[in-house]
């Protein structure tokens, strides 16, 4: 697939202070695409379409350049201390995606110009934890792979984790677009993640994101270059089949990296899961969808905020894990997995 490109961008004023803001403008003018100015991305308004829907669709390919002005980190567990902010909003369709929730109304992309200071905010993290390892997630409210090719944020926080003495970078992607971050100082200090699933899953949940084989194609490349290598196995989904479609997934990931050095390998399994707030949402925006949301077959979960979720029940949540386990161990027996959820 071709690189993400906007429709329509904003621009926040106090963008233009920063050196970022001002060459994603120039960049963006250059190749023809509508800018408007607002004063802040809550300010957002008039966003095409005749309905919600189209509204919604519209919004996906809407980028708004501006601040990250709280720069108090999230938590990220449990893959890392702290989530990065560089950017908010996926240009992906994934029905199951819980971005559907967190940016409710606001679902077109923010990138964030600031990146001086999210940098030096970093670094008071990893300063208040050293000599211990801070981790940083940066992925946890974008796919940020998937927008690097336009603002190399990514790219330049890369180099800034790699120059550091107390911290490392993890991300993940359902994009094939690395190529530009394969000469990226990273000084083993980045985990590069790939989201991979069953053929069913891919199909029928995730319009609008790259291949299976180009993930992998990515995959080999990144490892070529050096970072670690990991993959995240999410949502696990109980389709008909699942044991065979999971099976054949963890078959390909190894006929695709044969050769390819793959010590320290990761993969995170995460099973499917929603929300009330979740399944209203994206029965509104992928009326169509295939996705099993049934209440009554599902466990309730406590969950952050006092918001709980659905997940499979004990018993089947149990056969999941220890199967896909037993996968990674076939397919990849120097592997770690490293958890379960």
């Amino acid at each position: 697939m071709e690189p993400f490109t906007p429709q329509l961008v904003y621009i926040e004023p106090q963008a233009l202070d920063y050196p970022l803001g001002r060459e994603l403008k120039e960049k963006f003018e250059k190749m023809g695409i509508e800018i408007r100015e607002t004063t802040s991305h809550n300010q957002v308004r008039n966003i095409p379409g005749d309905n919600e829907l189209q509204q919604y669709r519209n919004a996906k390919s809407t980028l708004v350049v501006g601040l990250r002005r709280t720069l108090k980190f999230d938590t990220s567990k449990p893959s890392a201390e702290y989530a990065i902010p560089l950017a908010t909003g996926c240009m992906g369709h994934c029905h199951y995606c819980y971005l559907q929730t967190t940016l409710g109304s606001k679902p077109y992309i923010r990138t964030y110009v600031n990146l001086d200071e999210i940098f030096a905010q970093a670094q008071k993290y990893m300063d208040e934890r050293a000599p211990e390892m801070t981790r940083f997630e940066a992925a946890c409210t974008s796919d940020i792979v998937g927008l690097d090719h336009l603002t190399h944020s990514l790219k330049k926080t890369i180099e800034f984790i790699g120059e550091s003495e107390f911290g490392l970078l993890r991300f993940v992607t359902k994009y094939h677009h690395v190529d530009h971050l394969l000469d990226a100082k990273h000084n083993g200090r980045t985990r590069f993640r790939f989201s991979v699933n069953s053929r069913y899953v891919i199909k029928n949940f995730e319009p609008g994101t790259s291949t299976f084989d180009e993930r992998l194609e990515a995959a080999r490349k990144v490892a070529g270059a050096g970072y670690a290598l990991g993959f995240i196995v999410a949502p696990i989904y109980m389709h008909e089949g699942w044991e065979e479609g999971y099976e054949e997934l963890f078959q390909r990931l190894g006929e695709a990296l044969k050769g390819v050095n793959t010590n320290g390998l990761t993969f995170e399994l995460i099973q499917h899961r929603f929300t009330k707030p979740a399944k209203n949402v994206i029965m509104k925006r992928y009326p169509k969808t295939k996705l099993e949301m049934d209440e009554e077959k599902r466990k309730y979960k406590w969950g952050r905020y006092g918001i709980g979720k659905y997940v499979y029940p004990t018993d089947e949540a149990k056969n999941l894990e220890e199967t896909i386990r037993e996968y990674a161990r076939t397919y990849f027996p120097e592997s770690e997995v490293q958890y379960f959820t």
